[in-house]
């Protein structure tokens, strides 16, 4: 099997990033073995010298040479294996790091298909057989064929005839070798691929638990889990199989030359054609190739997996992003937050999902979209921080700027966003609400968790705000999950704020403190929100109403009601009892204390900008 192709090339282009260590690693090598290769002749030397003639002089000065390359051998040996050993750490680390950042940075069109376990199988498993070979096979390939070479020139130096006997079974033991290791990687392939089918299924299941439980389907995906891990025991038997049955056949392989050597070698000892002397070096020189030549399939088998671990990691490093940064895009320092759509037409794939969308959103205007499920609503807010590209026709712009000719980080920075999928990671409170700002002052936290009205659930909680939340926030309801992530949206101080449905999971009461608290906030900026409840439509500037990803009304809520049309009918249906209900909302409720919120930031100030 070839070794340059194209996996094993690049990854040998990652270690040549150490050439210094690389170097050294393999000057220790080659005195390791130029060392090793050296002792069967000096075994000669007091077999055809020393008893023959009767030095003891000469089989003492060898002993004590051979002890003291030994110790020589042994000091390079531990260069070799610490070096080695360290390049394959650092290749691994470098391999994580650029996948992690490509994973991180790559466009939301490849997470829409990307599995988490696949991902993560690529991140852990696949590097680690990476990691594997270069620690370990790549060094006892190199070995091999040094040993191999350099015993051939000795031998042959020796004599020509019996060393060409002698290794007349080694072209087989090549032949069988590459099948093998053909074979070998369509195997190694599989295996990565179903265990990252099992990676997928172990994390579905772990992140879904409570669904499980809920549903009581323990058996069911237990079942699921039990037919995935039996085809990868399958697909990994099979591997094993395929090594079981060659490697037998290379021991053979093996006995042979050595059955060649004692046959032929021993009557040219009688004949006194060479001396006993060589034939036990010969022999030592076989032994020596013995146990790396038959390693030679199970190294194969750690390239054919390397390789097929190589191919799926350079599938991630290799995909291109379906959005990119010109080389040249401006940096945004400072927006108003004008934000225009220009004739949009989108398609994720074939069937466009926007079609001619062309509106303007001003600063310090509250721009609410609805319409039915599929109608392009979080198209809409994706596209504004360039989470898809606009490819087919037309334009999203932020002050005049086409979105396309500025850098991401900068376009993002000026934007505020809450998902309806709310995600919490596994830390303190006050590190989720400072994740987009992590110097942020405690105060600065506090009070965008004031507005948010998250303030009085986060100093109930055991030690406040450096409470530690479980994995995605599980230990918080919805609704506190969202308040979280609104204030760590308002922390940023955004010119342009984005609610995705934000307020689906808090309680009547809790989302009309929020709106108080927003209705601050929101002036001076341009917001966009995606809601089903009438109080945030009561009060946007402009109402885009979707259908089949086209606007087909637009307007404040009392100028689509006096239309009629998709807004009238969606109000009679959905919205007409969320009003009804709102008239009997106790006083309290219905007029709160008013709220501000005030960071170091300066958000008072941007307000009047």
């Amino acid at each position: 099997m070839k070794i340059a192709d194209s996996q094993a090339r690049r990854l040998l282009a990652t270690m040549a990033r150490y050439k210094k260590q690389v170097f050294i690693t393999y000057f220790c090598l080659f005195v390791t073995i130029g060392l090793n290769l050296l002792v069967p002749w000096l075994i000669k030397l007091v077999i055809d010298q020393g008893l023959s003639r009767g030095d003891r002089a000469l089989m003492v000065n060898i002993g004590l040479l051979i002890l003291g390359l030994a110790l020589v051998r042994g000091v390079f040996g531990f260069g070799l294996r610490y070096l080695t050993e360290w390049l394959a750490q650092r290749v691994a680390y470098d391999l994580r790091n650029e996948l992690y950042d490509k994973i991180q940075r790559i466009s939301f069109a490849f997470h829409d298909k990307a599995h988490t376990g696949d991902l993560m199988s690529r991140a852990t498993s696949d590097v680690e057989q990476v990691q594997r070979f270069i620690g370990n096979g790549l060094l006892d390939l190199t070995n091999i064929f040094v040993l191999l070479v350099a015993s051939l020139i000795i031998m042959l130096s020796a004599d020509v005839r019996l060393t060409l006997l002698t290794l007349t079974p080694i072209p087989v033991l090549v032949l069988v070798t590459i099948r093998f290791g053909m074979n070998q990687r369509v195997l190694s392939k599989r295996v990565q691929e179903q265990m990252g089918k099992l990676s997928t299924t172990l994390q579905e299941n772990s992140t879904g638990v409570r669904v499980v439980k809920a549903f009581a389907r323990e058996d069911h995906e237990n079942a699921k889990f039990n037919a995935e891990n039996r085809e990868y025991l399958q697909r990994r038997l099979a591997v094993v199989r395929s090594w079981a049955s060659t490697f037998p056949f290379m021991n053979f392989i093996i006995a042979g030359s050595t059955a060649i050597l004692l046959g032929l070698g021993g009557q040219a000892v009688m004949r006194g054609e060479i001396s006993v002397g060589t034939l036990v070096a010969f022999n030592s020189y076989i032994v020596m190739l013995a146990l790396p030549v038959q390693r030679l399939g199970f190294l194969v088998n750690m390239l054919s997996n390397a390789g097929a671990s190589g191919e799926r990691l350079y599938e991630i490093l290799d995909e291109p992003s379906k959005v990119q940064e010109k080389p040249d895009a401006l940096t945004l320092e400072s927006v108003q937050g004008l934000v225009r759509f220009e004739d949009v037409t989108f398609a994720y794939g074939e069937r466009p999902v926007l079609r001619h969308v062309s509106f303007t959103a001003r600063p310090n205007e509250v721009i609410a979209l609805m319409g039915p499920t599929g109608s392009g609503k979080s198209t809409i807010i994706a596209l504004i921080p360039r989470f898809y590209d606009v490819k087919q026709a037309g334009r999203v712009t932020v002050d005049g700027h086409d979105i396309r000719d500025v850098t991401l980080a900068s376009l993002r920075r000026q934007i505020g966003i809450v998902l309806q999928e709310t995600f919490l990671f596994s830390a303190t409170i006050r590190a989720n609400i400072a994740y987009g700002h992590r110097t942020a002052p405690l105060d600065d936290v506090i009070a965008a968790a004031q507005a948010a009205r998250a303030h009085d659930f986060i100093m109930a909680l055991p030690d406040g705000y450096e409470t530690r939340i479980g994995e995605r926030g599980v230990t918080l309801s919805g609704g506190q999950r969202q308040r979280l992530a609104i204030a760590r949206a308002l922390l940023l101080n955004p010119r342009i704020l984005i609610l995705d449905d934000s307020l689906s999971n808090v309680d009547t009461e809790t989302e009309y403190l929020i709106q108080q608290a927003l209705s601050t906030l929101m002036q001076g900026r341009t917001t966009f929100v995606i809601a089903q409840r009438l109080i945030t439509l009561k009060s946007a500037d402009q109402i885009l109403v979707l259908d089949h990803g086209a606007i087909v009304q637009r307007g404040t809520h009392e100028q689509l009601l006096a239309e009629g049309g998709l807004y009238r009918r969606i109000y009679d249906l959905q919205l007409r009892d969320q009003e009804e209900t709102a008239r009997y909302q106790p006083a309290a409720l219905a007029s709160p204390e008013p709220s501000t919120l005030s960071l170091s930031k300066g958000v008072e100030g941007q307000v009047g900008d």
